[in-house]
């Protein structure tokens, strides 16, 4: 037996009897940093600890499998498993990455080695021939600058996922009904989502979150409003983010709204002939207006702001703001640093 897969056990065998009780206790709404929370039987949301990079998950169990929604980071991985095998001794069959950035996908091959298939978007695979160059025979790339900084990524290597699917996946085993599901660009160009028809539950991977913790730099923020548009009329009941407690349909909502008031700020001053220096110079006002709105202010953070007021002024006027005030790169070296990107500078 592999190191890894002995640790797997032991975490496993330590974990599952105290484990079993708690999650029978979770209740069915709200949600906690590193806690299982029941959605329903067979249905779990965990949601990650950001402080160590990681993303949330879901896990839905099968009459004969699990379905795993998203891969984490390897140390997320070992978090998760246990917190899997406590509510279920079913073969964890499959791994959902709702996009590829390293916090969603680096995981696979930890999943792997205890028997799932990765299963992503085929825009997933192009973006990561896009930024993982390291993997397709190129210059080192995400998972290179990653391990740098993360054990958990420098002792395992990348998997890229290998059942894709161009539109939509369907599980289905006369009880659980899982569609996953590809809407637009979003967060990047490959996002898709995990919905559950019968019981109205919606995951969104990183195209919503429910905090200050979009990444805009592999995305598109007009197409993602779009995107958003798509996902609300589903009709969920419950939504699960891709960082952030889980919530209801609002968090679409105030996704969206978010979205859409950044951009009539910026819109506002391009419209107006501001530069790209100007616009600038009113980052502070502009983010102190958007966060005066109560439905938007929790998406409203102190560093990615600047960033995101740049992408859209990029996607309105095909310019980024002067070489000496730039925010994008900044942005993608600290996304890069906590979720393993790469990115040119």
């Amino acid at each position: 037996m592999c190191d890894v897969s002995r640790r797997n056990l032991l975490l496993v065998t330590a974990a599952a009897a105290g484990l079993k009780e708690s999650l029978a206790a979770q209740p069915a709404t709200g949600s906690a940093v590193n806690q299982a929370v029941s959605l329903g039987t067979d249905l779990f949301f965990h949601e990650g600890d950001l402080d160590k990079g990681h993303c949330n998950n879901g896990w839905i169990v099968f009459k004969d499998y699990v379905l795993l929604v998203d891969a984490n980071f390897p140390s997320g991985a070992e978090v998760i498993l246990p917190k899997i095998r406590a509510a279920t001794s079913k073969p964890i069959r499959f791994a959902f990455d709702t996009h590829h950035h390293g916090d969603h996908a680096y995981g696979n091959q930890f999943w792997v080695d205890n028997g799932a298939t990765p299963v992503a978007h085929t825009g997933v695979i192009e973006e990561m021939k896009r930024y993982e160059t390291g993997y397709y025979g190129g210059k080192p790339g995400s998972w290179e600058n990653a391990a740098k900084s993360r054990p958990d990524v420098a002792a395992t290597h990348l998997h890229p996922p290998s059942v894709l699917f161009p539109k939509e996946l369907y599980f289905d085993d006369g009880e659980h009904r899982v569609e996953l599901i590809h809407l637009g660009v979003a967060h990047t160009h490959g996002d898709a989502m995990a919905w559950l028809p019968k019981e109205r539950i919606l995951f969104t991977g990183d195209a919503c979150v429910n905090g200050a913790y979009n990444y805009v730099g592999d995305g598109d923020i007009a197409k993602w409003i779009g995107t958003l548009d798509a996902a609300k009329k589903l009709g969920a009941k419950v939504v699960c983010p891709g960082h952030g407690p889980k919530g209801e349909a609002n968090v679409l909502d105030d996704q969206q709204a978010f979205f859409r008031q950044l951009r009539e700020a910026v819109g506002a001053r391009v419209h107006a002939r501001k530069s790209g220096r100007e616009v600038y110079a009113a980052i502070t006002e502009i983010r102190d207006t958007l966060r005066s709105q109560p439905q938007i202010a929790r998406y409203v953070g102190n560093d990615g702001i600047a960033a995101q007021i740049e992408k859209v002024y990029v996607e309105m006027t095909g310019h980024g703001f002067p070489d000496d005030v730039k925010a994008s790169h900044a942005a993608r070296v600290r996304h890069r640093h906590s979720h393993a990107l790469a990115g040119a500078a």
